[in-house]
């Protein structure tokens, strides 16, 4: 697939929207704390901010990247964003106003490969870009940039313990199958991550909603 613009302009953009937004990337890295902390405590009032959380990310990613910077280089990025700001209400109106989704990390095998995607996303994903040369500003940040917060996002939803509704995992998932171009024509070799977590993460809660909507047909 042919891209509408060049590598240099791409890590431009980026450039200009860490210095726009700057502190804002250490809020969001305190955010994502907060949810790793309120994960381990298993309260409707905690599910609600982690969802709330969640939500902020996407709308902040879809409204002041996509629409206010990436579209500078790319048309299509106000699409990206209409989606980003919809997958941001999903998550208010499934998981704030109505409470459907409930987080609480376990040591079970689908919480152990979120925990994986979570480090991967907030400390290797930054690590693997410096080491290709992307340093900040120039380079995308857990929170505020869409591939590392996706796989943030996925292993978040692997630490759920309500079946994830299949729809508010498709914008994540089709997010993770663009993010192999840019892996490949952009140089961004920490996006084949962004690609794992995107099948294998998909997969894995969807086995999981089948074996939890199996178990209950049996109970009834």
């Amino acid at each position: 697939m042919k891209i509408p613009f060049t590598v240099e302009q791409f890590f431009d953009i980026f450039g200009t929207y860490n210095t726009a937004i700057w502190p804002v990337q250490i809020l969001a890295y305190i955010l994502g704390v907060v949810v790793l902390i309120l994960a381990f405590r298993d309260s409707n009032l905690s599910a609600r901010v982690i969802s709330g959380i969640l939500a902020l990310f996407w709308i902040w990613m879809g409204t002041f990247y996509h629409i206010m910077h990436f579209s500078a280089i790319n048309s299509a990025a106000w699409i990206f964003g209409i989606f980003y700001i919809l997958q941001g209400l999903l998550f208010i109106i499934l998981g704030v106003i109505f409470g459907k989704l409930a987080f609480r990390f376990t040591l079970k095998p689908l919480s152990i490969i979120g925990a994986c995607f979570i480090l991967y996303a907030m400390v290797i994903y930054p690590l693997l870009g410096i080491s290709f040369g992307h340093n900040y500003p120039r380079a995308p940040m857990f929170g505020v940039a869409p591939c590392p917060t996706t796989i943030f996002t996925l292993g978040i939803l692997l630490w759920t313990t309500k079946s994830v509704p299949g729809y508010l995992l498709v914008i994540p998932f089709l997010w993770s199958i663009i993010g192999m171009s840019a892996a490949v024509n952009l140089r961004v070799p920490q996006d084949y991550g962004l690609v794992v977590a995107g099948i294998l993460g998909t997969a894995l809660i969807l086995i999981q909603n089948r074996k939890a909507k199996s178990s209950f047909n049996d109970r009834h």
